[in-house]
């Protein structure tokens, strides 16, 4: 037996976190989710967008709406650039980790879409239009883990 997750938003209720230092690339990310979500079938009223500082704030405010029960899945989507100091291996070292923890602690799927690039032209890169957008990626992989969560609840398999 095979089973996977969809890419059928209708039905789900999808929270995207959004980090807003380096806006110039997460605003896109932003635009990518909630186009691809809208390609899966999800209306506007559907998505909330939760707007974080900075990308060290994005698991603290998933795992506080994955919390309140209303999400199917939360998006995390952020940009970190490397700079000349070790700031960048701690912050995203520890924002992929507690991405995760916040996912497994709440049983809510939680996506990463937080950028870690070594320059801006490479995080703008990631940020393009249409479903290239690493934005639209982490949206679709929401969608798939969410209604992969559903079918094994519902205990309709195997």
């Amino acid at each position: 037996m095979h089973i996977q997750g969809t890419h059928d938003a209708r039905g789900l209720r999808i929270a995207l976190v959004v980090s807003r230092f380096n806006d110039f690339v997460t605003d896109r990310l932003q635009s990518g989710a909630i186009e691809g979500l809208a390609s899966a079938g999800a209306g506007p009223d559907a998505i909330d967008v939760i707007s974080v500082p900075g990308a060290y704030e994005v698991p603290q405010a998933a795992r506080q709406a994955a919390a309140t029960g209303r999400y199917d899945a939360v998006v995390c989507l952020g940009c970190l650039i490397r700079g000349e100091t070790p700031h960048f291996e701690y912050i995203s070292e520890s924002v992929a980790h507690a991405v995760m923890s916040a996912s497994a602690e709440t049983d809510v799927p939680m996506t990463f879409g937080v950028l870690t690039t070594n320059s801006a032209e490479q995080a703008l890169e990631r940020a393009v239009p249409g479903s290239a957008n690493k934005g639209w990626e982490a949206a679709l992989a929401a969608v798939e883990m969410a209604t992969l969560r559903r079918t094994l609840r519902s205990g309709s398999v195997g």
